[in-house]
């Protein structure tokens, strides 16, 4: 007999324990979801040409590249094998190219690094120059070229050594900044004279 009382109790704990247990799963729980803000997946292309252009729809400059790449989360875009096009106040074209570079998004600065060279005519002389180091930033803003590294500049009939370099492609100046020394070049093969 106690043990029909036993399984009787049982059997209604079973049925008492399932209406309490059930009646609090009925019940809807508010599920809260915390979305994250989106992240820049940044950006690569190959064989790559950013156009910048001007308030009159004309471009500023050209920059081309083997790879651009922006990384998430950064100002600036890397670029591999860089090549800069840009003419200055005269429409006289200037080429910069270097091994690698990086852009400022919002800031118009170039910087160029690895066998750095620069080439185009100086304003008002429609002469050749060329300017060689291994790192230089190039303002697009206000066509100025600056570095601090050992540069070579070459002009027709000279060769130009310095540390240092600030030059304003606008008007043609050139300022060597320390370590001055320069030779002439002979016109036949443009090395230097004896």
């Amino acid at each position: 007999m106690i043990y029909r009382v036993f399984a009787v109790l049982a059997f209604i704990a079973v049925i008492v324990g399932t209406f309490v247990l059930g009646g609090q799963q009925s019940e809807t729980t508010a599920q809260t979801t915390i979305e994250e803000p989106l992240r820049d997946p940044g950006y690569a292309a190959r064989d790559a040409r950013l156009v910048q252009t001007g308030p009159d729809g004309q471009p500023l400059y050209t920059l081309d590249a083997d790879v651009i790449r922006q990384q998430p989360d950064k100002d600036t875009v890397e670029l591999s094998q860089a090549k800069l096009g840009f003419r200055d106040s005269n429409g006289n074209l200037w080429t910069a190219r270097g091994e690698r570079g990086e852009v400022g998004q919002d800031t118009g600065v170039v910087e160029l690094s690895g066998s750095v060279h620069v080439a185009g005519l100086l304003p008002g002389s429609q002469q050749p120059a060329e300017i060689a180091t291994d790192r230089l930033s190039f303002d697009t803003h206000t066509s100025i070229v600056n570095t601090r590294a050992p540069v070579t500049l070459t002009l027709p009939g000279q060769l130009i050594k310095a540390t240092g370099l600030h030059a304003t492609l606008k008007d043609g100046r050139v300022q060597l900044e320390s370590r001055v020394r320069g030779m002439a070049l002979t016109s036949r093969n443009q090395g230097p004279r004896s």
